[in-house]
């Protein structure tokens, strides 16, 4: 009976990842746009079934779930780091040879403990975006959309061990995934702010769009979506220490 279980739990999670991919190549637009699997409270065996369908890219919101996963799985996966980062954790996640980005580095402070704990953990510069809070929520972590360029600028000037690649937001929840979100519009409006002000950035990255507006997001210019109920099922509601 456990076999069964599990054969059907791989074909469920394959299964939902060919729909999420198949919304993606349908959304109409004409940049391209990585797919990160958001594994939070889900076994590791689970993000095996996806690996084992292609999917390389798999987000973890906190610091003792990605040590583990990334010890357990295979070394070829590119882990995000999409959830806050506490200063005396960051050398637990730094140091993961295959880290692929930190998504969440909310202020100046956050980005000068990130490139102070990659020296002697990494060779090359560790990608990194800037997040922003776009709703203007007090509950939500970011830099205000009016400081964007200046923590780029100090990321770019003051932290050697750090490549700004992207800017990310998580955006209002409830908001009509049909029509204009206004957090996907302000975060591609704060990426023209860096370009404008930065020359030499016009690459970067735009990380927005989960389960409920992936596509939505896309549309809106996102090149990072960061999908995980639509792929896993339900999360569990549980506590973390993390």
């Amino acid at each position: 009976m456990a076999e069964q279980q599990q054969q059907q739990r791989r074909a469920d999670i394959i299964d939902n990842l060919k729909n999420v991919r198949t919304a993606m190549e349908n959304a109409g637009t004409s940049q391209k746009t990585r797919l990160v699997a958001v594994s939070k409270y889900k076994p590791a065996q689970d993000l095996l079934y996806a690996y084992e369908d292609g999917q390389r890219h798999f987000g973890e919101n906190y610091v003792q779930e990605l040590v583990e996963k990334s010890a357990e799985l295979p070394k070829d996966i590119q882990w995000h780091f999409i959830g806050h980062l506490q200063s005396n954790k960051a050398k637990a996640v730094i140091g993961i040879p295959n880290l692929y980005v930190v998504e969440t580095v909310d202020s100046i402070k956050k980005a000068n403990t990130i490139n102070k704990a990659c020296d002697g953990l990494r060779s090359d510069p560790l990608r990194v975006y800037v997040q922003v809070n776009t709703s203007n929520e007090e509950v939500k972590s970011g830099v205000a959309p009016a400081d964007v360029v200046n923590v780029c600028k100090h990321i770019i000037e003051s932290c050697p061990r750090l490549n700004l690649s992207g800017l990310m937001t998580i955006g209002m929840f409830g908001r009509d995934p049909n029509e204009e979100n206004p957090d996907f519009k302000c975060l591609a409006a704060c990426k023209k702010q860096v370009e404008e002000a930065l020359p030499g950035r016009e690459e970067l990255e735009l990380s927005m769009g989960m389960s409920e507006d992936y596509v939505n997001a896309m549309r809106a210019g996102s090149t990072n979506v960061r999908v995980g109920r639509t792929i896993f099922g339900e999360r569990p509601k549980k506590p973390t220490k993390d």
